[in-house]
């Protein structure tokens, strides 16, 4: 039995250097921290006194500071290098976090949560680009795998924490986040080294902004590939904007919504280590396609579904969508960028999701109200 978990380890590790893993334990840090997001609107409405309506408003600015920062990180990551990216993002970030719990005006939080949302998602391309760095292309979607398996883990911790700690006083939740981040910061600062190869350098440096995207400009499959991770994003945005209301329509309790949802966490945490290992063997187009039939499928069959189990169901087939999705998508921009743009790629594949965030709301909310 020992000798089959050592089989087991080896194979999950296998390929995969140091520097990826000290990355990998610093994204479970930094979720199993991730408090004020999902608690961010009912502390504005409940200890900040705001209405629903521009709590929303001011949430989403964290989005729109998400979608800037993933151009701006990306094409840092190219220029300055993976670490020092990650390093600004780790060490602004938890300042501007406390920052934001502790501030009262209004106008205040409004550009505090901008400026988090922005700091927050700095170095996501980095990341994304220093995995391309040191995983060649056959182990990278059990890479990027094992990541979105971490983020998973962390998130399915995280809110219950926060529910915890917010009974206690809300802004443990910002102190509680901002710490986790800086931990991050101190694993990279300790354990990860610079990723970006040497023949990237000179290219990243010296070349202007326009060039540089000139050359993605004559990459179609990029720019395609962005706006299905758009579509997809405004798609999955409906778990949580306009499948809750639905349900309520039909009768459903919010208890009953939090438990069709739990099914989601739960077959990410179950299912994603094996799928990275099965996926990583699949032709990367046709896993695609595979992933946008199931979540397809899964958010389609919501139309029918007048029963708690018919809804759990319909999230267990679009969570499959969604981790084929998650796991071969970063994958595929790798495999796309050139050495010297691998940052600049990763971070426009990013932007795409992080504007589903808008266009998920406004979308999913206006068919709802008037279709």
């Amino acid at each position: 039995m020992l000798n089959s978990l050592r089989l087991r380890l080896s194979g999950v590790v296998a390929g995969l250097p140091p520097t990826y893993w000290f990355l990998w334990l610093g994204t479970l840090i930094n979720r199993l921290g991730g408090f004020v997001t999902p608690f961010l609107t009912l502390y504005l409405t409940d200890q900040r006194g705001i209405s629903v309506s521009q709590a929303a408003f001011m949430v989403s600015l964290f989005g729109a500071g998400s979608f800037i920062a993933s151009l701006v990180g990306g094409e840092l990551a190219d220029r300055l290098g993976r670490r020092p990216v990650l390093l600004l993002s780790f060490l602004l970030a938890p300042v501007n976090m406390l920052l934001l719990g502790l501030a009262r005006s209004v106008e205040l939080i409004t550009l505090l949560t901008l400026l988090q949302g922005f700091f927050t998602d700095l170095y996501r391309p980095g990341v994304n680009a220093a995995v391309a760095d040191l995983v060649p292309p056959a182990g990278r979607a059990r890479a990027y795998g094992y990541i979105y398996w971490a983020i998973n883990l962390g998130a399915a911790f995280a809110p219950a924490l926060a529910g915890l700690m917010a009974r206690w006083n809300y802004f443990w939740l910002f102190a509680g986040d901002a710490l986790t981040t800086f931990l991050f910061g101190l694993v990279v600062l300790w354990g990860v080294r610079e990723t970006r190869p040497e023949a990237a350098r000179p290219s990243a440096s010296r070349v202007m902004l326009r060039e540089r995207l000139a050359v993605m400009r004559r990459e179609p499959l990029l720019l395609a590939f962005a706006g299905l991770a758009l579509v997809f994003g405004t798609i999955y945005a409906q778990s949580v904007v306009t499948l809750p209301v639905d349900m309520q329509a039909h009768g459903m309790r919010p208890d009953q919504y939090g438990l069709a949802i739990a099914g989601n966490g739960a077959l990410v945490v179950l299912l994603g280590i094996p799928a990275s290992h099965v996926v990583s063997r699949w032709p990367r187009f046709w896993t695609m396609a595979a992933a946008a039939l199931f979540l397809g499928i899964g958010f389609g069959m919501t139309a029918v579904s007048t029963t708690l189990a018919l809804y759990a169901l319909s999230v267990a087939v679009w969570t499959v969508g969604e981790i084929l999705g998650a796991v071969i998508a970063p994958v595929v921009v790798a495999d796309l960028a050139p050495v010297e743009l691998r940052g600049l790629y990763q971070g426009v594949y990013g932007s795409a999701v992080g504007l589903s965030h808008f266009s998920g709301p406004v979308i999913g909310g206006w068919v709802l109200g008037h279709l």
